[in-house]
């Protein structure tokens, strides 16, 4: 492995698509839905995990599957811990990621205002 690679970087990588597959598979909440894990920070001593997920729904919807995941965060890292040989597993910290939602909110105010803009329809 390249050395411009961190370790972390790799571990974070590593527990992102265990977890998925975990979630999917073997995690049965039925709070817990359709979610992507976008992404993975690790802590420097590794033993803190920022795991952020997105899904579709509203606000209390997503209230709801952020606190069915930290109550299954004892399961989860245990099912890490049977997957990854690491010394210790990172305790998980699960947080919604608004970026997903900002970009398409983002995307409809610009096509909105492209739609409107007298300049750009006389261009046609």
């Amino acid at each position: 492995m390249p050395k411009d690679f961190p370790r972390s970087r790799r571990i974070a990588e590593q527990i992102q698509r265990e977890l998925s597959d975990v979630i999917r598979i073997e995690l049965k909440d039925p709070r817990v839905g359709m979610i992507t894990i976008t992404d993975v920070e690790v802590s420097q001593d590794y033993a803190h995990a920022k795991v952020f997920f997105t899904q579709l729904g509203d606000d209390a919807k997503v209230g709801e599957t952020s606190g069915a995941l930290q109550h299954a965060a004892g399961f989860l890292r245990s099912q890490l811990a049977h997957r990854m040989k690491l010394r210790t597993v990172p305790e998980l910290h699960f947080k919604y990621d608004v970026s997903v939602e900002r970009g398409v909110r983002l995307s409809r105010l610009i096509d909105a205002a492209v739609a409107t803009d007298p300049d750009r329809s006389a261009d046609k």
